[in-house]
């Protein structure tokens, strides 16, 4: 078998005591929002995302949230939780 495959297993991807705490942020801004604190759950979702893309950039391989690539996760976290923040102002703006 050839040593450059790439891993498809789980086994070699990020650490599930941290996936399950990223998710018991997501869960907790859900329920935040459903109490209508729509800015406090965009602003802890935001936060989430950016945190999660620092920690793969600083950490890079040992990093305990992996995704794909340390470029693309680093990316995509810090880019959402940017996006999210500028477009929730934006959207308070047209009120």
């Amino acid at each position: 078998m050839d040593d450059k495959h790439p891993f498809v297993s789980e086994a070699h991807e990020g650490r599930p005591a941290f996936e399950w705490a990223v998710a018991i942020v997501v869960v907790v801004a859900a329920v935040v929002a459903f109490l209508g604190y729509t800015m406090a759950a965009t602003v802890i979702i935001a936060v989430a995302a950016i945190v999660t893309g620092v920690i793969r950039l600083a950490l890079r391989d040992r990093s305990p949230w992996k995704v794909r690539s340390v470029g693309f996760d680093a990316f995509i976290g810090i880019a959402l939780g940017v996006g999210l923040i500028v477009t929730y102002v934006s959207i308070l703006m047209l009120v």
